[in-house]
């Protein structure tokens, strides 16, 4: 099919001239739950919409479509791109469900992570790895935010970076006593900020914040959320698959886990020695 609009509201406005009543009965049911429409088959929507079991293929020919097997691509297509009617969480979910075949959903998720992670060899150098880790050596204090899925790499970065012998806090673990922690930044403090998908007012607020009081930052993000204003001291753009796949976490903690070790390569023996002193504590008391 050539010239086809995007989404499915699209679609329904270009041809709703010559639309049946039941036709009309099976967009709703559709629109209602694009998600559920993506994934069964013409006989199944019809059963739901309460028209005869054709009506689903007159409907998707009446579109411009050979068969309704097309007019489902098209939908899952939209669930793919995640936009229009399908931009929802579930629609992602949906999304990466369609595109697996049967009893193939590991090797689906699999291949979409070793992408992601070949994209990141591809797009990272060593050089943007040593921009972040030379900003952590000379923090007199290291701030670690992120939302969402991100809030769990931040509290991942600022336990190895605590044993590893930096002052290290993690804000989205602070909430209560965000303002506290904040007090104080001043230009020797670092602040990273960890946004793998939008960038939220908080974070905008922090950026804001760090320029004013003259503290460096560091971003890990993903290239389609919103940029920082004013841009970053050192910024790491770094896609976790397309539209449909996995959005995988291995890529944003392959990247963290990178920084901190090359941070323990070039800080002269602290962090090994903070992680010996960790260890014997650890292993010597039983108090806790």
């Amino acid at each position: 099919m050539t010239d086809t609009p995007p989404f499915l509201g699209d679609l329904i406005s270009r041809h709703s001239a010559k639309l049946t009543e039941a036709d009309t009965r099976l967009l709703d049911v559709m629109v209602r739950d694009p998600i559920r429409a993506a994934m069964e088959n013409g006989k199944e929507v019809s059963f739901r919409a309460g028209v005869h079991p054709a009506s689903a293929v007159r409907l998707a020919r009446r579109l411009g479509f050979k068969g309704y097997p097309e007019f489902r691509a098209f939908l899952q297509s939209n669930l793919v791109e995640g936009q229009g009617e399908f931009e929802a969480p579930g629609a992602r979910i949906a999304a990466r469900l369609a595109r697996a075949e049967e009893g193939q959903l590991l090797s689906t998720v699999l291949d979409s992570e070793i992408a992601a992670l070949e994209g990141l060899r591809a797009s990272l150098t060593d050089a943007g790895i040593r921009a972040f880790s030379e900003a952590l050596l000379g923090a007199r204090r290291i701030f670690v935010f992120g939302t969402s899925h991100g809030a769990a790499l931040s509290h991942l970065v600022t336990m190895r970076l605590r044993r590893s012998g930096y002052d290290a806090v993690d804000l989205g673990a602070e909430q209560a006593r965000i303002w506290e922690q904040l007090a104080f930044l001043d230009a020797g403090d670092v602040v990273w900020l960890i946004s793998l998908r939008k960038t939220g007012d908080k974070m905008h607020a922090l950026r804001a914040l760090a320029a004013e009081r003259g503290a460096k930052v560091l971003a890990l993000r993903d290239p389609r959320g919103a940029p920082f204003e004013p841009a970053p001291e050192a910024e790491i753009c770094a896609s976790r698959g397309g539209a449909g796949e996995s959005q995988s976490l291995v890529v944003p903690m392959t990247i963290a886990n990178t920084v901190i070790l090359d941070l323990a390569s070039i800080d002269e023996g602290r962090t090994m020695r903070a992680l010996e002193r960790f260890r014997s504590l650890r292993d010597g008391s039983d108090a806790f």
